[in-house]
């Protein structure tokens, strides 16, 4: 395989403008990543991400999306069900712990076969923050629940459904955005909590699932680790929390490099984040300009990152489609999601 930079980029549109292809051709981004701005039909999406492969020269290149359910989740009717969010399968949880289990099992074995059937082959997805009351509603619904226990057996199940489905999961946002009380997307979160209630609560889900093969970082300070920089920026949040508390060996990524808890040069922060001990950088504007500055400072995926990136993308299958309306009805008797 040809050398790949460490980082993931998006893309503007529907389709590869002829300089997205020379980026992803000359450039060869370790992976690429989708949002709702790419989506329009079926038939596209799978002629966008076979551009992306064909730009690359790498069937393998790893696609990523956020589908989640709930309010994140860039497939749409008709293209995918409404799914329910990560608190709604907490609830039915809390009703009958097993058909909990199973809800979210299901959860991720659905979106497997929504995913694989248009070349997406990475989910962002699950999220095992633990929120925590009056904490900012960017992350609210989209945590399974209040204890980090139910986080982790949730999270588990839905990082199992869609590994069953030849999808690779990314757990995030590590080491914890439960506590943020602003969105990341628009400004720095600072949590100010003691380490030692880090590692009981907000830690939890992230160590129980410390097996799983890849990880995304969150935007935010922990002031007991590190008072001046962002866990994404933070070498002693990655090589200390991440790496030896959580016992973490995956492969790390970056959170959106160009959301605005991060200021400053995106070539600096690019190479910044790489510094701090992250594997990959993750930018997703689509923009070009951004892209090229982002992509010349940002290392090729050499030595324990490659490593990492490599275990990762075993963990994809191909797609295995028997099942299908058997498992649907059987998730639909559980929640009514209709195309």
């Amino acid at each position: 395989m040809s050398k790949c930079k460490a980082m993931i980029a998006g893309v503007a549109g529907t389709e590869l403008s002829a300089d997205e292809f020379a980026f992803f051709r000359d450039v060869n981004p370790w992976g690429a990543i989708l949002f709702a701005r790419n989506v329009e039909s079926l038939e596209q999406l799978n002629e966008l991400t076979t551009s992306m492969r064909d730009a690359t020269g790498r069937s393998d290149l790893p696609i990523f999306i956020d589908q989640e359910g709930g309010r994140v989740q860039r497939l749409r009717p008709p293209l995918a069900p409404d799914y329910p969010s990560a608190q709604m399968i907490g609830a039915v949880y809390k009703r009958n712990p097993e058909q909990g289990l199973r809800a979210a099992w299901l959860l991720g074995r659905l979106h497997a076969f929504d995913l694989m059937s248009v070349g997406v082959n990475v989910n962002c997805m699950p999220v095992l923050d633990v929120p925590v009351e009056g904490a900012h509603e960017v992350i609210g619904s989209r945590a399974y629940a209040y204890s980090p226990d139910v986080v982790a057996l949730l999270g588990r199940q839905s990082a199992e459904g869609l590994l069953a489905g030849g999808v690779l999961p990314v757990v995030k946002h590590m080491p914890g955005h439960g506590r943020a009380f602003c969105d990341t997307h628009k400004e720095l979160a600072r949590v100010t909590v003691p380490l030692a209630e880090l590692v009981a609560h907000d830690f939890v889900p992230f160590k129980a699932l410390n097996d799983l093969p890849m990880a995304m970082t969150a935007h935010v300070v922990f002031e007991a680790i590190d008072p001046e920089y962002p866990a994404t920026l933070s070498d002693t949040v990655i090589r200390t929390i991440i790496r030896d508390v959580l016992e973490f060996d995956g492969l790390v990524m970056s959170d959106d490099i160009s959301m605005k808890a991060l200021t400053g040069d995106l070539g600096d922060l690019a190479e910044a984040i790489i510094a701090a001990g992250c594997d990959i950088v993750l930018h997703c504007s689509g923009d070009m300009e951004e892209m090229q500055k982002v992509a010349a400072r940002t290392i090729t995926l050499e030595g324990k990152a490659k490593r990492r990136a490599d275990l990762a993308l075993s963990y994809v299958g191909e797609p295995d489609l028997s099942n299908e309306e058997e498992l649907r009805a059987e998730f639909a008797r559980i929640f009514s999601v209709e195309s």
